[in-house]
């Protein structure tokens, strides 16, 4: 299966992204988050379609070091769109309009209590990224078509939960749930499906 970049594939998750049955979660004690999950060019010579990871870095607070899609918590009065394309230019520099929303994933609750909104935006050129060095290490593209092989996917069994772990394998790099859950729905609905993503648990290391 290939998703080429071009004008023809952006009208079709366009589509999909704006008629997704969403699935959100509320509560007076959950934290809302956005993430990005930003499609660009795989500027590889494939014509593919990738999408932008980070690497955090090793001195944040929390979750140092970890991969992780650019976005953070929701300002007050800030919508899911404006929270997350403002954590984009703010970690990557990139100034994208509100234009360029494709649409809004399920929420992914996290063990620590946020319920992350993924957002999914389409960037025609990326070439002017500029990674914050006090929060991002480095900038990875990750093509979708690698990430659609079954051997992409792999669930784990762990003994503190009854929920398996998420874990994908994109390139030579290993990515787990939250990151690798909100991706891999994202991973369904451009091959025509539909698949909730709560069921799938963190790592421990993540938990906190």
């Amino acid at each position: 299966m290939t998703y080429p970049f071009d004008p023809a594939f952006r009208a079709e998750i366009g589509a999909r992204c704006a008629a997704f049955p969403r699935v959100t979660y509320g509560g007076a004690d959950m934290k809302h988050s956005a993430v990005t999950i930003c499609l660009v060019d795989a500027e590889d010579g494939s014509g593919e379609t990738a999408f932008l990871l980070t690497r955090r870095t090793p001195t944040l607070r929390s979750h140092a070091g970890q991969w992780a899609l650019p976005g953070g918590r929701c300002d007050p009065g800030e919508t899911l769109q404006q929270a997350a394309l403002r954590e984009l230019h703010e970690e990557l520099g990139l100034p994208l309009d509100p234009v360029h929303v494709l649409g809004v994933l399920d929420d992914y609750v996290t063990r620590s209590g946020y319920a992350i909104a993924p957002v999914v935006a389409w960037l025609d050129d990326a070439k002017v990224l500029q990674p914050n060095p006090d929060e991002v290490a480095s900038v990875h593209r990750f093509r979708f078509d690698e990430l659609a092989r079954d051997e992409a996917v792999e669930l784990l069994t762990i003994p503190e939960s009854d929920r398996p772990v998420l874990r994908l394998y994109i390139g030579d790099s290993q990515v787990h749930a939250p990151t690798a859950a909100l991706v891999y729905q994202l991973r369904e609905l451009m091959a025509g499906r539909v698949t909730r993503v709560d069921g799938f648990e963190q790592p421990v290391f993540a938990w906190k």
